[in-house]
């Protein structure tokens, strides 16, 4: 079993160590133009993404798709890395040693001589071992800081929620959210009649905040939860367009023959589910 694991782990190092080559040849004098012409920030949005083809691969359990989609995901961490090295910051191995020290010692249950037996125990030591790792670290102006404002909204409101609850700053359960939904709902009604389009927009966000962390407190992934409603919505919509023979035909319809067909497609779905 352990020779196996060593030569597959072989095989990949020499895989990896091709692609690194094939990167600084398309970066190098004589290489690809476009790849010559990227830097971090042009490459920025195609990490973004890539990394949602991988969700979206994985949520359709596509998985000779997923494949291609984490050789792209792949390919992003080679030119951040290329570049890097080119500029003297760092280069893979760089990356790698640091990705390798950082699993190993935030897993002293599997290289040390610490016990977790289940995963909050985990989690518990991964907590301590992160803190540990900040105190060392220069100190910053605000443990917000922490949470980087480039990652998605969704998420971005999460951490900042779970990175609020550490001081105790927090609802102490779900039920207080739910008012607090309540209450957002109401401000944001009332600036939708006498508002400007700044304050409709900034209740709004705050509605949003609030069921982020409502999310948070029910451990329900916020974007995953929505991105499953947003399938959902696709496939109900195009019951309709296949109910009518198309969306031109939709066009022409009544709002409550619209609402009609909605329902004859959640009912038709839900049969199918039951």
């Amino acid at each position: 079993m352990e020779e196996r694991v060593v030569g597959e782990a072989d095989d990949a190092a020499a895989s990896v160590r091709r692609a690194v080559a094939i990167m600084a040849r398309l970066r190098g004098p004589g290489g690809c133009p476009w790849d010559r012409e990227q830097t971090f920030d042009s490459i920025k949005r195609h990490t973004l993404e890539e990394t949602y083809e991988v969700f979206d691969a994985i949520e359709r359990r596509a998985w000779p798709e997923l494949k291609d989609e984490l050789g792209d995901l792949l390919l992003q961490v080679l030119f951040y890395a290329q570049m890097a090295s080119e500029a003297g910051y760092f280069d893979l191995r760089d990356v790698a040693e640091n990705l390798n020290a950082k699993l190993i010692r935030r897993h002293p249950h599997i290289f040390g001589d610490v016990e977790a037996s289940d995963s909050d125990a985990v989690l518990r030591n991964w907590e301590q071992i992160k803190a540990e790792e900040k105190k060392a670290a220069p100190a910053k102006e605000s443990m917000m800081e922490d949470v980087p404002r480039s990652m998605p909204a969704t998420l971005e409101a999460g951490k900042l929620g779970s990175k609020a609850a550490k001081v105790g700053f927090d609802w102490p359960d779900a039920a207080g959210l739910f008012e607090k939904l309540a209450e957002e709902t109401a401000e944001l009604r009332a600036e939708m009649e006498r508002g400007t389009a700044e304050s409709v927009e900034e209740e709004f966000g705050d509605l949003l905040f609030t069921a982020m962390n409502l999310a948070r407190h029910l451990k329900v992934d916020a974007e995953s939860a929505l991105r499953r409603s947003n399938a959902k919505f696709r496939r109900r919509f195009k019951a309709m367009e296949l109910a009518v023979g198309g969306s031109a035909a939709l066009e022409a319809m009544r709002p409550d023959e619209l609402e009609r067909l909605w329902a004859a497609a959640k009912a038709a779905e839900t049969q199918v589910s039951a």
